[in-house]
Parts: C-alpha cells; sequence; structure tokens
C-alpha cells in the first residue's frame, strides 16, 4: 500500500537568499539538490539548492543570478567530513561547480547506488525510489516549472523539500543493499569518479566515451 507523502505542513522550511547563515550547522551528512532553469549549467543558471540534515528542515538557498560567492555553502560542500547525499549527483555538482566554483568533496548518490544494487529493473528515478523502498508516492508536478521567478510558490517550496527530505532514509536502505550485493567498494570508486564525470561534461565531453577504442 502507497503511504501518503509527508505533508508539507509537517516540514520546517527555511529561506535564504544566496547562501547559507553561517550558524547552520549539518552534523556528518546533508541531502543535497539543486533547481536550475534547465538541463544545460553552462547555459541554464542555477537558481535554488535545498538542503537538510534529515531532521525535517529544509533550508531552500535561492540565487538571484547574479551572486554566487555563497561562502557558507562552498565551505559545506568542500568539506571532506561531512557526506552529501545527491540523487543523480553528476547533474548537481557539475552545476555547483559551473557556478560556485567550488569541487563538491565526499559525495553519495542515490542513482548510482541504485542502479548498483537495483539490478531488476531499469527505474532508478527518485519518484521509483522513493515509491519501492519507503511506499510513498512523489507529486513531480512542479519539476519543469519557473524556478527564475522573483518568489518561490508554496507548490515549488513543497517540490523541492521533497527533492531531498527522503535521501537519507534512502541512503540507509541503498548501504544495507550494497553490502548485500558486495559492491561497497565499487559503489565508493564510482562516487570518487563523480567530479571528474561532471567536469568532464562541463568541458562539451558529456556524450563520448573517453575510454572507447573509437
Amino acid at each position: 500500500m502507497i503511504k501518503k507523502i509527508k505533508q508539507f505542513s509537517d516540514m520546517q522550511v527555511k529561506l535564504h537568499s544566496n547562501d547559507l547563515p553561517s550558524d547552520v550547522s549539518f552534523g556528518d551528512s546533508v541531502a543535497i539538490d539543486t533547481e536550475t532553469m534547465g538541463l544545460y549549467p553552462i547555459r541554464d543558471r542555477l537558481c535554488l539548492v535545498q538542503l537538510t540534515f534529515g531532521d525535517g528542515v529544509v533550508h531552500l538557498i535561492k540565487f538571484d543570478g547574479n551572486d554566487y560567492s555563497a561562502p557558507n555553502l562552498s565551505s559545506l560542500l568542500e568539506n571532506e567530513d561531512i557526506v552529501k547525499i545527491f540523487h543523480f549527483a553528476r547533474f548537481d555538482i557539475a552545476v555547483l561547480y559551473h557556478y560556485l566554483g567550488v569541487q563538491t568533496k565526499s559525495v553519495y548518490c542515490t542513482k548510482i547506488a541504485s542502479k548498483l544494487t537495483r539490478t531488476y529493473t531499469d527505474k532508478h528515478g527518485l519518484k521509483n525510489l522513493v515509491n519501492e523502498l519507503l511506499g510513498i508516492n512523489l507529486n513531480k508536478q512542479q519539476q519543469s516549472s519557473d524556478w527564475g521567478a522573483c518568489e518561490l510558490t508554496p507548490e515549488q517550496q513543497e517540490y523541492a523539500s521533497n527533492d531531498v527530505i527522503f535521501l537519507h532514509e534512502l541512503k540507509i536502505i541503498l548501504d544495507k543493499r550494497l553490502d548485500r550485493e558486495g559492491r561497497w567498494d565499487l559503489a565508493k570508486q564510482s562516487f570518487k569518479y563523480l567530479m571528474t564525470r561532471a567536469i568532464l561534461d562541463l568541458e562539451g565531453f558529456g556524450e563520448m566515451d573517453i575510454f572507447s577504442h573509437t
């Protein structure tokens, strides 16, 4: 039976402009996602970064398109002692690198972990993962909305929050499956390579297999 999605009213959402406040602490792990104007980082600007420690509090950082210095967020991303949990990290860390100029350290990608463990399916989207592993049906209606608007609608805030609020729970389940299937080392090496893969994407090598003979 599909559970009802966590109510937006049950989450504590904090809106910030262009950076995190200096007093925000995320412990040893943080779930992160980004929203952009499209799927091409060099063309489509970064509009929003959402983060949560997994405690029901979601921080939404809205960028105005002019100031991407974000020293507090950058410091968090570069901190090797804090695990950053993404879904499809390849895209997010490329966007963050292009706009903030920082390489994200200690990355964990639930999509890669899913592909390494859920080999019985080709459905590895966040909606699919949350549905199967947590029994929750995500509403992705706001995925293609205008994230560059001056004000975020309540629906956009809810969508952005739901993109990170379940990542800690997914990681716990996927960690057990990686261990069960004996693919933890493979996952770790894949996560380490992600920053290089993201830079290759930005440099125009996204569709090329540089390891192939041809």
